[in-house]
């Protein structure tokens, strides 16, 4: 998820036939005090006496420092947690692979097609169809309240967890501690991360080895990192939680983490272009003004919303590139993922599981 560019493919690959089946979220399976003094709450197997006052690792004595200063924790039940954690030099050389690479360009080889076919299927749109209808008086309000459509939101739910079958079997502790503490190149992230995750944990008085999520430690249907449970999940089912491994409360979030980025309401995501721009550059960060981009060769197919200064993004359709006027919202939805495929495959699932209703 956001700040953290992930290949979807891969993870669908790697987990594909595991389901999540239980419509109980493991929250609310596990859910025991809020605010216990010193720390988190922890289940009876999990709450050990480490009779070992051997120092761990330099990088955990300093994390747990801060914990202890900046929040409050009980460095002794830190200790026992931390000492139960694994490291898991598997997740390790998974983010090896997610490293960013360039090579050469070769010219267009359909990687786009590939990576749209991995969630717009025939199979899988009666899926989101099904959630659509099964939460439609939810995702409405969600729009009602945050202008973010329920195409959107279906479609980010979608492509991170196909509607919930995929939420991850990872123990997210032991990713995020094994990221935070064995993984210089991104280290200082995840021991944020993980620090928001036992505060999330503590507030909502979960045990914090009992919840699972990807490699990486995004939780629940829209795979938020525990930086963004505590800066944009929001309570939507008004139970008293938040609980992200519950659709409802996923539905609301993801709508207002959109508005938090400056979701437009009512405005386009991208408009297709008429012609070819293959000596500019193209993502979601480019901005080129319209005149620029009609000197180029290109030409919208509709009206632009106004804007005068747009993205350009280019779709490798395998004979050729399609090239796209990216429009604000378009960019808002690369603050979940920075990557202008994923951003598109949202877009076009979301649209394309509309079409099928």
């Amino acid at each position: 998820m956001q700040r953290i560019v992930i290949l979807f493919s891969m993870v669908w690959l790697l987990v594909a036939c595991q389901s999540n089946n239980s419509t109980t979220s493991p929250m609310q399976q596990h859910r025991g005090q809020s605010n216990v003094a010193g720390g988190v709450y922890l289940e009876k197997e999990h709450d050990l006496v480490i009779v070992n006052d051997a120092p761990l690792a330099i990088e955990q004595e300093k994390f747990i420092d801060k914990m202890v200063n900046k929040h409050g924790f009980d460095r002794e039940q830190l200790r026992e947690v931390l000492a139960q954690t694994t490291k898991l030099d598997w997740v390790i050389n998974l983010m090896d692979k997610q490293a960013p690479q360039s090579g050469p360009s070769t010219g267009p080889n359909g990687a786009w097609i590939r990576y749209k076919n991995k969630f717009i299927t025939p199979s899988n749109l009666p899926r989101g169809v099904e959630f659509w209808h099964k939460y439609e008086k939810e995702l409405a309000q969600a729009y009602k309240e945050y202008g973010v459509p329920p195409e959107i939101i279906v479609g980010i739910i979608g492509v991170e967890t196909g509607w919930g079958r995929v939420m991850g079997k990872t123990k997210i502790i032991d990713a995020l501690s094994t990221l935070a503490f064995y993984y210089p190149r991104r280290s200082a992230y995840f021991a944020k991360e993980l620090e928001d995750y036992l505060i999330m944990c503590r507030d909502e008085g979960v045990d914090p080895f009992d919840l699972n999520g990807s490699f990486a430690g995004a939780m629940g249907y829209g795979q938020f990192m525990p930086s963004a449970f505590r800066n944009h999940a929001v309570d939507f089912n008004h139970d008293g939680h938040v609980d992200l491994w519950d659709p409802v409360d996923a539905i609301g979030s993801v709508a207002n983490y959109f508005k938090a980025y400056g979701w437009q309401k009512g405005k386009k995501v991208a408009v297709k272009a008429d012609g070819q721009a293959l000596s500019l550059e193209t993502g979601f960060s480019t901005k080129y003004s319209i005149e620029r981009l009609a000197k180029a060769g290109l030409k919208p197919q509709s009206t632009l919303d106004g804007n005068k200064q747009v993205s350009l993004l280019r779709l490798d359709m395998g004979d050729r590139y399609q090239y796209w006027y990216g429009l604000p919202n378009f960019y808002v939805i690369t603050r979940y993922n920075h990557s202008s495929y994923y951003a598109m495959a949202v877009w076009q699932l979301g649209l394309a599981v509309k079409a099928a209703k």
